[in-house]
């Protein structure tokens, strides 16, 4: 799970984006073990990992920076977005449950959860309005909005996951890689 949280969540770790989404694949019981082992790992560095929905076959796991997460979703614009979208004013963490529900109604993903991991808010509503077609350029998302910008934080992440893979290749651990906050 440690590798998997790594290739997927290293801009996360080096609290580039507030969060990060991965699926995991095994056992539900025993994701959950090695999710709250790590969850332990990382909340003194200010990050928080949870089960958002289980499978048959394994989870999602979600890897979250409360404190920026919480200030990205607090901004009146994407405030209003949410809200738009049926979410509660509410908590971070009843927040989540909403997202966590939704996802279980609908046996996917709700083009919102763009939000709860850190994507521009002009990128989420482009996605939204043109059905996930005609945008500038993809990589971590699809991009309606400044694509200059965004592909300049795509080669952020890429060069971040690529070191944090290789310095975990040569021994250094989760805790050690992750910047805290």
């Amino acid at each position: 799970m440690e590798k998997y949280l790594i290739r997927h969540c290293a801009p996360t770790l080096a609290s580039l984006k507030p969060a990060n989404l991965f699926r995991c694949f095994g056992n539900g019981a025993e994701l959950r073990a090695k999710a709250r082992v790590l969850e332990e790992e990382l909340l003194p560095k200010g990050l928080r990992l949870r089960v958002l929905q289980e499978m048959a076959d394994g989870a999602l796991l979600y890897l979250y920076r409360p404190s920026q997460l919480e200030a990205y979703l607090m901004r009146p614009e994407v405030d209003a977005f949410l809200t738009g979208q049926g979410y509660p004013a509410a908590s971070l963490e009843e927040r989540l449950e909403h997202l966590a529900a939704r996802m279980r109604e609908e046996g996917g993903f709700p083009h919102e959860i763009g939000i709860f991991l850190g994507y521009p808010l002009e990128d989420v509503r482009g996605f939204i309005r043109h059905k996930g077609r005609n945008c500038r350029c993809a990589g971590y998302w699809k991009v309606y909005g400044d694509a200059g910008v965004a592909q300049k934080m795509f080669d952020k992440f890429r060069k971040c996951t690529d070191l944090y893979l290789r310095l975990w290749e040569k021994g250094m651990n989760v805790g050690q890689l992750t910047v805290a906050a």
